[in-house]
């Protein structure tokens, strides 16, 4: 038998899907203190986040960690064994962050956090500063699945959708594509802004002052990949000055964000708990991946959504 821990309970059914293939589960939460006994000979591990509690080093059979995010920074690299396998969840996500992002671009440019202050308050005054998506021209940092599926679903709005990446490749429903590193050049043409990146030593606070400074006067911004990508300080002097117009958060540098943080008070800011990937189909896709590496690892196949810990993804 295989043995495989587990630190979100899928339920009995699934549970017994994966023990039907041959697996042992060893079941533990990730915010409990784990049982070393119960660790030993631990080849696959599908988990989210438990290394706080949990020594990755001290598991020597270790083979295969299967993620449940897409996001793989919270791994402690230094007690990695250089022959263990990471698999993410690439794409699983994508779906309900596509939509998010498409409710962020139309909540900035529509004023409707405006007005759902002013019906708390049972006020009633037209906001006549609305714009339309129509003709306007949104960008993606990064090209991966989070903004394929936001770009799919902008289609019918008549935008003009423009992707930065690693090396410029045209990505579908994208109409141009820039290299990363040109993305100074370019980024002021785009009146809308959207992270999507993937969180690197490389694109660590990648979007700062002098980023900011290339972008359009009056800029709308939206995040949904990982906070570290953003310098927050530069992020407010420039959300305060008027540079960026609105911006819609999901993601910060410290989470939860601390109720001193000043974003809390900026009238044209949007934020959101780190709530974009969520739908009532979040489990079943998710364990979709899983199962079928879990049917690949047995038959020693390679893996899906394989990662690449050097380059973060």
């Amino acid at each position: 038998m295989t043995k495989v821990l587990f630190t979100h309970d899928y339920g009995e059914e699934k549970f017994n899907l994966i023990k039907a293939m041959g697996y042992e589960i060893v079941h533990q939460r990730e915010d409990t203190e784990f049982n070393e006994e119960e660790l030993k000979g631990i080849e696959v591990l599908v988990c989210y986040n438990p290394f706080k509690n949990l020594d990755i080093s001290k598991l020597d059979n270790l083979k295969l960690i299967q993620l449940s995010s897409t996001g793989t920074d919270q791994i402690p690299l230094n007690k990695l064994n250089k022959n263990t396998v990471v698999s993410n969840n690439k794409g699983g996500y994508s779906i309900p962050i596509g939509e998010w992002i498409v409710m962020s671009i139309l909540n900035l440019m529509k004023n409707t956090y405006k007005l759902f202050r002013q019906q708390e308050n049972k006020k009633w005054k037209m906001n006549k500063g609305c714009l339309e998506v129509y003709g306007k021209k949104v960008g993606f940092l990064g090209t991966g699945t989070l903004a394929q599926e936001g770009a799919k679903r902008l289609q019918g709005f008549g935008a003009e959708i423009i992707g930065f990446n690693t090396n410029g490749r045209i990505v579908d429903n994208m109409d141009l594509c820039y290299p990363l590193e040109e993305a100074h050049k370019v980024i002021g043409k785009c009146d809308i802004v959207i992270c999507t990146l993937p969180y690197t030593e490389k694109t660590h606070e990648l979007i700062n002052n002098d980023f900011i400074s290339k972008m359009k006067d009056g800029v709308f911004f939206i995040n949904v990949s990982r906070g570290m990508i953003i310098n927050e300080k530069d992020l407010i002097k420039n959300l305060k000055n008027g540079k960026i117009k609105g911006a819609a958060l999901d993601v910060f540098y410290e989470e939860p964000l601390p109720a001193e943080n000043e974003l809390w008070n900026l009238e044209n800011v949007i934020i959101s708990p780190h709530n974009s990937w969520l739908s009532e189909m979040r489990n079943e896709r998710r364990f979709e991946g899983i199962i079928e590496n879990l049917r690949r690892y047995k038959e020693g196949l390679e893996v899906i959504n394989k990662v690449d810990m050097k380059e973060g993804y």
